[in-house]
């Protein structure tokens, strides 16, 4: 039985602009393509797939994971430290409930009280793991010598340096959800300021032109840990950053 892109997109939730991007790399190249120049998938494809996003959930870098599925490594290995994470993962999010419903109380009480506050600043940040500088494998595949750069800057970084920078990330990706529940325009005034203030944070690690700020921008809706992370602050957040990317990029980098 065979499968088209399409429908092992859909099956997946891998894009077909991503499934077409393993192929161009040789990652996963599909059984065949038909005489309209259709890919199509076999079983044996889709196990390949699942090991690949397997192992990118394990952060594996995408020519790292074709040099594991192209040797002999023990893959049952890879999946025990795919479960160990998975089980550290989930003990994150519980850990972000707790701290979104804390949140939610603070505000309701504020409220009731005629003022909105949050008693303890640092509760707003508890559980969050943000990954703003580290573009996902696609990223990271595309611009090589950029990724290096930032990679590069963040191990410079004091440990106290890399928190207030998680800080100020977070602060920032809230500052946004605040403009999208506002039904605030992304090509609005205050929300173009607040995608220049993510783009200097960005300049800290690496300088992307145009097309590589439209590309970050995309990970943030493609990957699902980046996805994760903005939608856990409030639902449709990543597309929201997403569009606003774009706009500033054409906008301010074109």
């Amino acid at each position: 039985m065979a499968w088209s892109i399409a429908e092992v997109a859909r099956m997946s939730g891998v894009t077909s602009r991503t499934l077409r991007h393993y192929d161009e790399i040789g990652l996963l190249p599909p059984a065949g393509t038909a005489g309209n120049g259709h890919r199509y998938y076999e079983e044996a494809d889709l196990l390949r797939l699942q090991q690949i996003l397997l192992m990118r959930e394990l952060d594996l870098g995408l020519r790292e994971i074709q040099a594991v599925l192209d040797s002999q490594v023990d893959r049952v290995a890879v999946l025990r430290e795919h479960h160990r994470r998975l089980r550290k993962e989930r003990d994150r999010l519980e850990t972000l409930v707790r701290t979104v419903g804390r949140t939610l109380a603070e505000l309701e009480e504020g409220k009731d009280n005629g003022m909105a506050k949050i008693n303890r600043p640092e509760n707003l940040f508890e559980g969050f793991e943000i990954s703003d500088a580290e573009a996902e494998a696609e990223v990271r595949e595309r611009w090589p010598e950029q990724w290096e750069q930032a990679r590069q800057a963040r191990e410079a970084m004091t440990p106290e340096e890399q928190e207030g920078w998680q800080r100020e990330v977070t602060a920032q990706m809230i500052r946004t959800a605040e403009f999208m529940v506002a039904g605030t325009p992304v090509a609005d005034a205050a929300v173009q300021a607040e995608m220049h203030a993510h783009y200097q944070g960005i300049c800290r690690f690496w300088t992307p032109n145009a097309v590589a700020y439209k590309g970050l921008a995309q990970t943030y809706v493609d990957d699902p840990q980046m996805r994760a992370n903005y939608d856990s602050i409030a639902e449709g957040l990543a597309v929201y950053q997403q569009q606003a990317m774009v706009v500033y990029a054409e906008a301010r980098l074109s």
